[in-house]
Order: C-alpha cells, then sequence, then structure tokens
C-alpha cells in the first residue's frame, strides 16, 4: 500500500520506537489471546505492540491535556464545568481473519500492564448484528456482516453513552458456536477509561445516520493484508471451525459437516467470494485510510509494515 497521507515504516523501523527497552515482561498465557490459526509471539509483542502502546500514549496524554484547558475555558465564567472526561476509544477494523481479534486482545492485555489504574474493556460489534431470524425476515442472511446487517442506531447509541461516561451501558451477546445474538442474554459496559471496539464494520459511514462511528474514536488502527492471503486463512480457519462443529449438535455448522468434503470445501469458498471478499472490497477497504496506524500482514501472519498517518 502506498499513500501520500501516510508515513512508511518497515518493521526494522518501528521496533525502535519501543521505549520499553529489556522491562517489559513476557505476556503470560499469550496463546489464550490468538485467535483460531492466527500466529503471534512474544517478540512480536516487543516489536509490533509494545511501540503502538507508546503511541497511543501519546495521543491519550493530547487528550488529557485537551481536557484540562477546555475546562479551564469554560470554568471562566465562576462555575464548574459539566463536561465528563470522555472514554479514550481505539478502534479496530480490517477484513474477516486477518486477525482483528488477535490485535485488539493484545492491545487490550498491553494497556492494563501499562495503565494498571485504569479500566481498559474491549467489545466487538459482532453484537450489533440482527439476529438470524431477523436477517431471515429482511432476506438479508446471506448479506451477514455487510452494512444493512448491523442495527446501527443501537451501536450508535452505546458508542454514544459510553463515550460520554453513561454507567451500565447494556449491549447483546454473540455466540460464533450459534452464529446468532444469544437470545436474553445482555453484558453491561461499567464506564471505561478505555475502550476498545473491534469489528469488519468499525469505520463504516452508517446510512441515514446524522454521526458516523469514526466520529467516536481516538485512534483507529486498521489490519491490512493481501486478500490472497487473507482468503488462504479464512479457509483454513472455516475448516477448523468445520473439525470442532463435528461433534456438536448445537453448532451452526454441525449439519454441515456431514457433506462430503468437496461440498465442504466448495461451501467455504462461496461464503469466501460471494460474502467475505465481496463486503471487504466493497465496503471494509475502503475505509483503510480512515485509519491513524495501518498494519500490514506478511503471508506468514507477521506484521512488517507500518503506515501512520500524517495528519
Amino acid at each position: 500500500m502506498t499513500s501520500e497521507l501516510f508515513t512508511h515504516y518497515s518493521r526494522k523501523e518501528w521496533e525502535q520506537f519501543n521505549q520499553m527497552k529489556g522491562n517489559l515482561k513476557p505476556i503470560v498465557g499469550l496463546e489464550e489471546l490468538v485467535s483460531l490459526n492466527d500466529r503471534l509471539s512474544q517478540q512480536d509483542v516487543k516489536e509490533v505492540y509494545v511501540p503502538l502502546v507508546h503511541y497511543i500514549d501519546v495521543m491519550l496524554k493530547n487528550k488529557d491535556e485537551y481536557e484540562v484547558e477546555r475546562d479551564k475555558f469554560f470554568d471562566i465564567i465562576g462555575e464548574k464545568s459539566s463536561f465528563e472526561n470522555n472514554t479514550f476509544m481505539i478502534g479496530v477494523s480490517g477484513s474477516v481473519a486477518v486477525g482483528k481479534s488477535t490485535s485488539a486482545r493484545v492491545l487490550q492485555r498491553l494497556l492494563q500492564k501499562y495503565y494498571p489504574e485504569k479500566q481498559i474493556e474491549l467489545v466487538t460489534t459482532d453484537g450489533f448484528l440482527y439476529p438470524n431470524e431477523e436477517l431471515e425476515r429482511r432476506g438479508i442472511m446471506k448479506r451477514k456482516g455487510f452494512p444493512e446487517s448491523y442495527d446501527m442506531p443501537r451501536l450508535l447509541e452505546f458508542m454514544s453513552k459510553v463515550k460520554i461516561g453513561v454507567e451500565d451501558v447494556e449491549y447483546p451477546t454473540y455466540s460464533h458456536e450459534i452464529y446468532d445474538i444469544v437470545p436474553g442474554e445482555v453484558q453491561v459496559m461499567k464506564k471505561p477509561d478505555i475502550l476498545i471496539v473491534e469489528g469488519i464494520n468499525a469505520f463504516q459511514l452508517p446510512e441515514n445516520q446524522q454521526t458516523y462511528m469514526n466520529e467516536f474514536f481516538d485512534f483507529s488502527i486498521y489490519i491490512d493484508a493481501d486478500p490472497l492471503h487473507i482468503k488462504s486463512w479464512f479457509m483454513d480457519r472455516f475448516k477448523m471451525h468445520m473439525e470442532s462443529a463435528k461433534d456438536d449438535p448445537t453448532n451452526y455448522f454441525y449439519e454441515i459437516t456431514k457433506w462430503p468434503s468437496e461440498k465442504v470445501e466448495d461451501y467455504g469458498n462461496e461464503i469466501w467470494y460471494t460474502i467475505n471478499l465481496t463486503n471487504l472490497v466493497q465496503h471494509i477497504q475502503p475505509t483503510r485510510g480512515r485509519a491513524d496506524v495501518i498494519l500490514y500482514k506478511g503471508k506468514n501472519h507477521s506484521i512488517d509494515n507500518f503506515y501512520v498517518r500524517k495528519y
């Protein structure tokens, strides 16, 4: 990727921004943070994510300084400012199977280590998909993951409330086992200091809405890779899902695991080309330029190139 709006850094250059040389202890249980078929080492954490956390720290300090000066400005009339210190929000986006969840979870763990006094939370936008029953009613089940399959008013309301510091904001629970919203099950977001929002639609512009997702983010990250590599990763992950589903009748893909292997392979390819690749080209990749940092992965899942927005 090339763009005059971004400065490119190689991995060797990027790792020089690590300001904790030799002082960072390895992440315990790192393998638990890595998504199915993704790869990540302690070396990756040190060379990729620690410098990223330092850059986020710069942005967070700028936000804190702004809020102090803002309060001084509005306190000039002799009354206490009514402004809340807003939640610092980080958006993480990219294609299906590119490794967004791994990056988001590792980032959360590092931020918890870096800011032990702060509450760092993570939410995925999967919970704001319409339930399968509603997708079927609308005739868009095969468009699941496309912009119209998300309950954007509900997602934007959630983002708004968390951003301004509303206590106990409820949000739906999504299960990848049943491939659906869990009926009647909600989670509660309790006024975090930092919230990471991860999802393929994190940077998209909702239709007929007065507020855009990007307006809430103080920092945004796009995970990128060659679509041919992403397709390979998706198919590998798809086969793993099929393997884990074959003994679980409650799994959404259980019946599919009974098909002949060639038919299952064809089904995975159909999902990639008609849904995931189409969605990537039409709706996800065009949002890449809205990121503050683009992390570009090579064939072996290693992040080797970094693009940092110039403004």
